[in-house]
C-alpha cells in the first residue's frame, strides 16, 4: 500500500485546489451579477426600447443566484467528503500503527518467553547441580566453563551466574569479563524471590535496569531456584540468574519495526513498562529515564490497544498478550509519529 500520510495530503491539497476554483467561479458570478445589474439600469433609462434587454438582464441575474447556490453546495460537500476522506484515511493509518505496536511487543513477548525457558533448563544442568552439591573448587570451575560454552551459543546474554543460598556467586559464564565470583547478592530484588519459587517450572524476572556488577550494563535478569538432584520438586541448595543483553536486543526490535524510510523520519517507536517508563527507544532518547503519559482507559478492551492524537502526534499502543506460559510483565509496545504539517 502507499503511504497514507502522502495520500492524507494529497487528498488536502486536491480539496485546495477544488476550493480555489469554486472561489473563482463565485468571483465571475459576482462579475457577471454587477453587469446584470448595470444593464438593468441603463435599460430603464432606455424605457421601451431598452425593454428586451432588461428581460436578459434579470435573466443573468436568476442564472447568477442559481450559480452562486450550487458553488456554496459544492463547497460545503468538498469540505464534508474531504473531512471524511482525510478521517477515514487518518483511522486506517492509526491502526496500521497500532497493529504494528501489537506485533512489536510481541516480538519482546516471545523474546523474554525464551529466556524464562532457558533459566529453567539451565537450572538442571548437572555442571551448575554440581557446583552447589559438591562446592569444590574443580565442580566449581567446571561450572563456569559449562556457563561460557552455553554464552558462546546464546549471544543475548551478558552473563550468567550461580549463587548458593547465601547470595555468594560461585561461578560465573565470564569470570575475565566480570570479576564478581565471591561476591555477595543476596540484596538484589530477584534473589530472595527465586530461592523461594515452588519448583522447577517457576522463575522470577526484573524490568531491565543497570546492573553494577556488569559494568552498570542494563539487562532483563531471569532467576530460579537450583534444587537437589536436578529434581523439579527438589530441595533448593542455590540460584541461577541469568542476564539478558537489555539495550542491543531491546533496539533491534524497536528498530525493526517495518516503516519506509520517509516514515522513520517522522516516527519513533517505544517499550514501556506499566508505569509508562521508557524500556527501549528506536532514538535511544530517554530510556530509563522518561515516562510517557500514554492515555489508557479504564475499559479492558479499550485499554490493551488504540491510538489518540496530541497536539503535536499521532500515538499508537499495544499492551503486552503474553507468549505460551509467559504473562508479560505488563509492558506496551508505542509508536509515535509527528503530525504533518
Amino acid at each position: 500500500m502507499g503511504d497514507v500520510v502522502d495520500i492524507v495530503e494529497l487528498t488536502k491539497q486536491i480539496n485546495r485546489v477544488a476550493r480555489g476554483k469554486i472561489s473563482d467561479i463565485d468571483s465571475i458570478n459576482r462579475e457577471a451579477t454587477y453587469l446584470a445589474i448595470n444593464a438593468l439600469i441603463e435599460a430603464a433609462r432606455a424605457g421601451e426600447a431598452g425593454r428586451g434587454f432588461a428581460v436578459v438582464a434579470n435573466q443573468v441575474k436568476v442564472v447568477s443566484k442559481k450559480i452562486e447556490q450550487l458553488t456554496r453546495e459544492l463547497h460545503s460537500e468538498l469540505d464534508s467528503l474531504g473531512t471524511r476522506m482525510v478521517g477515514q484515511l487518518q483511522h486506517q493509518e492509526a491502526q496500521r500503527l497500532t497493529d504494528l505496536a501489537l506485533n512489536m511487543i510481541d516480538i519482546i513477548d516471545r523474546n523474554l518467553y525464551e529466556r524464562s525457558c532457558d533459566v529453567r533448563w539451565w537450572a538442571t544442568d548437572s555442571a551448575v547441580v554440581q557446583a552447589l552439591e559438591d562446592a569444590s573448587g574443580d565442580a566449581r570451575a567446571h561450572a563456569s566453563e559449562r556457563l561460557g560454552v552455553i554464552l558462546d551459543s546464546y549471544t543475548v546474554y551478558l552473563d550468567l551466574w550461580v549463587m548458593d543460598l547465601d547470595g555468594n556467586v560461585v561461578a560465573t559464564g565470564r569470570p575475565g569479563k566480570y570479576p564478581v565470583v565471591g561476591r555477595n547478592v543476596a540484596d538484589e530484588s530477584w534473589f530472595r524471590p527465586a530461592v523461594a519459587t515452588r519448583s522447577g517450572a517457576d522463575y522470577v524476572s526484573s524490568e531491565p535496569e543497570g546492573v553494577a556488577l556488569l559494568g552498570g550494563a542494563p539487562a532483563a535478569v531471569y532467576a530460579t531456584a537450583v534444587r537437589e538432584g536436578s529434581n523439579e520438586n527438589g530441595r533448593p541448595i542455590g540460584v541461577l540468574a541469568v542476564f539478558f543483553d537489555w539495550a542491543p536486543q531491546a533496539h533491534a526490535v524497536t528498530r525493526g519495526v517495518r516503516l519506509s524510510g520517509d516514515e522513520w523520519e517522522t516516527t519513533r517507536c517505544l517499550l514501556v513498562d506499566s508505569k509508562f517508563r521508557v524500556l527501549a527507544s528506536s532514538d535511544n532518547d530517554g530510556v530509563f529515564r522518561r515516562t510517557l503519559q500514554l492515555k489508557t482507559t479504564d475499559d479492558p478492551e479499550t485499554s490493551r490497544s488504540g491510538y489518540y492524537w496530541t497536539d503535536d502526534a499521532l500515538i499508537a499502543f499495544a499492551l503486552t498478550q503474553g507468549y505460551e506460559t509467559y504473562k508479560g510483565m505488563g509492558w506496551y509496545g508505542v509508536i509515535e509519529r509527528k503530525r504533518s504539517r
